[in-house]
């Protein structure tokens, strides 16, 4: 985290001088930053820790939140982001304003930092801290009880981010998550075939063995009314929820309106 700080500091240094540099990246930002960006944006311990949990407590199911999220990409590339780009915003709340009116703006305002505030940052400071409890174990390292080490971790996992994106502003934050993204992406190809050699005792293929001819209803992506995702639903509100996330959530379209023109 340190190193990928630092090189987002050189890389942006001096260039936050405005509120387009600051929010906008200076309208800089190239396919390849947006979309390693919106990558790392999207992966987090939500993902990693929360539907693999889901998938190891019931079925494949919760694999429909990322498969039919490419749907609510493309609508949003080709209908939400010319609209968004075309009026130059800056964010989500200043096209409301535009399009309706200042209420609609504040409004707007109030529910996403609420959101954000109550549900997603801390669900996601949460669980990224329990996998860094788990991989380090923190409490032993420093002597100190689970609860203060999962509250010590919480916050320098957070303040670290903090300082990214407060001084660097979005080219920082698209830039260390390009970064990042590389080390995810390495991460996400190991995690399942040290996985299958830990299943088979050392043998890679005697995992996936075990893996298809053992509890074979998990590998299930058809989910019943008592699963995480009901299959019915991916094409009622579940495609509404993709839509939201992907074409109107702040955090995540900000990396496109900062797209190079």
């Amino acid at each position: 985290m340190g190193i990928v700080g630092w090189i987002s500091y050189i890389k942006t240094k001096g260039e936050v001088n405005d509120r387009q540099g600051y929010f906008l990246a200076g309208s800089g930002l190239t396919g390849i930053f947006i979309a390693g960006s919106m990558l790392l944006t999207n992966l987090s311990a939500e993902q990693l820790i929360g539907l693999s949990g889901n998938a190891h407590k019931a079925n494949m199911s919760g694999m429909a939140w990322e498969v039919t999220a490419g749907f609510a990409i493309i609508i949003c590339a080709l209908v939400f982001m010319p609209r968004y780009l075309a009026g130059a915003f800056t964010t989500l709340p200043e096209f409301l304003k535009t399009r309706y009116d200042d209420g609609m703006r504040r409004y707007s305002v109030i529910l996403f930092m609420l959101g954000y505030g109550l549900i997603t940052i801390p669900s996601v400071l949460y669980s990224g801290s329990i996998a860094v409890l788990r991989l380090f174990d923190v409490p032993k390292l420093f002597n100190i009880t689970y609860f203060q080490a999962l509250v010590l971790t919480i916050l320098v996992i957070g303040i670290i981010g903090a300082i990214i994106a407060i001084f660097g502003g979005l080219k920082a934050v698209a830039i260390s998550d390009t970064i990042t993204g590389i080390g995810l992406l390495i991460i996400g190809i190991l995690m399942p075939i040290l996985g299958f050699i830990a299943l088979g005792n050392g043998n890679f293929f005697e995992g996936v063995r075990i893996l298809v001819t053992t509890q074979t209803h998990k590998l299930n992506a058809i989910g019943s009314v008592k699963d995480p995702v009901p299959f019915a639903t991916i094409f009622t509100g579940m495609i509404f929820a993709n839509l939201f996330y992907w074409g109107t959530n702040q955090y995540v379209i900000q990396r496109a309106l900062g797209a190079k023109i």
